[in-house]
């Protein structure tokens, strides 16, 4: 029996794509003032606070078995290391590039999906994802020569959360997905406190924190606020939906990616990039339309004669 209810999982997913830029651009507005290490501890201690308080209010306890404990850990890791790639390929690229060179993740999460959850990937479901990347190749023509070696870390960005999102798949049905987030953060303001106290001995410029002004300090706080809420829409989806089906969904990330671009930094994609933006857009609404085609099959097919 599997609980999978794939449309529920495709609109979160769809929640987070359109979260995650908002993130992603107060991040980079911050990069030129913050250090990136202030930026990481703001960002996960966020989501201590904000969810916490929700945890203690629904009663739900943050003991987990201790498999999913040490996974956790990982996802933690893997986590930190995706954020802070992006946070710091945000200083050398436009949003939407970086965003972009990112995009080969669907086709780590499909290949992951397959060979380490065991998970289905049809002709159809590859042929969108294929379409997809195309789209997004015509959004912001990615291109290694010129761009140069800061492309490489929206790359860093994709293998860290095909590990997170493979991780985060393996538990969701056991975890609850709040209280899953709120540990994820605690490990992880413990490992930057650690951090902190062992960088006192060697005061490294990276590793110093910096008093933020009035705009600084809400901008931190916008910034956890988004970090945290997108990435419990996508824990949630993982929850209902498969990997390999909201990963092609995940190319909705880009239109949007690109818009918010042009509304905070003015950067306005031409007629080729907006075709693609039409291209992925396509892709991802085909998908939405059949799983819920392949999920109103499943609930009308009779069941077997239980004689």
């Amino acid at each position: 029996m599997t609980n999978d209810r794939p449309l529920v999982g495709i609109l979160l997913m769809i929640g987070f794509c359109a979260v995650a830029p908002l993130g992603d651009s107060i991040a980079k507005l911050l990069g030129e003032t913050i250090p990136l290490f202030e930026l990481l501890v703001v960002r996960f201690a966020a989501q201590v606070v904000f969810l916490l308080p929700i945890v203690w209010w629904s009663g739900t306890r943050l003991a987990l078995p201790g498999y999913v404990m040490r996974l956790t850990v990982l996802r933690t890791a893997l986590h930190i290391t995706g954020i802070g790639a992006m946070f710091m390929s945000l200083r050398y690229l436009p949003l939407a590039d970086a965003v972009a060179i990112a995009f080969v993740m669907p086709f780590i999460m499909l290949a992951f999906g397959k060979f380490f959850l065991g998970e289905a990937i049809g002709p159809r479901r590859l042929a969108a994802c294929t379409v997809g990347f195309i789209g997004t190749l015509l959004v912001v023509q990615p291109n290694l020569v010129t761009v140069g070696a800061p492309a490489l870390l929206p790359l860093v960005v994709a293998f860290a959360f095909s590990g997170y999102m493979l991780v985060t798949r393996k538990i969701s049905r056991v975890a609850d997905p709040i209280a899953l987030q709120v540990v994820s953060g605690i490990y992880a303001v413990i490992g930057f406190a650690a951090v902190a106290f062992i960088n006192l001995g060697f005061d490294l410029p990276q590793l110093r924190m910096v008093q933020p002004d009035l705009r600084e300090t809400l901008l931190l706080i916008a910034s956890g606020f988004f970090g945290t809420f997108g990435h419990l829409l996508m824990t949630w989806s993982l929850r209902f939906a498969p990997s390999a089906t909201v990963a092609p969904i995940q190319y909705l990330e880009i239109p949007f990616a690109t818009v918010i671009g042009w509304l905070i930094f003015r950067d306005l994609p031409n007629g080729l990039a907006a075709l693609g933006i039409a291209i992925t857009i396509g892709a991802g609404l085909y998908i939405v339309f059949r799983e819920r085609a392949i999920a109103r099959d499943v609930q009308t097919q009779p069941l077997p004669d239980a004689q």
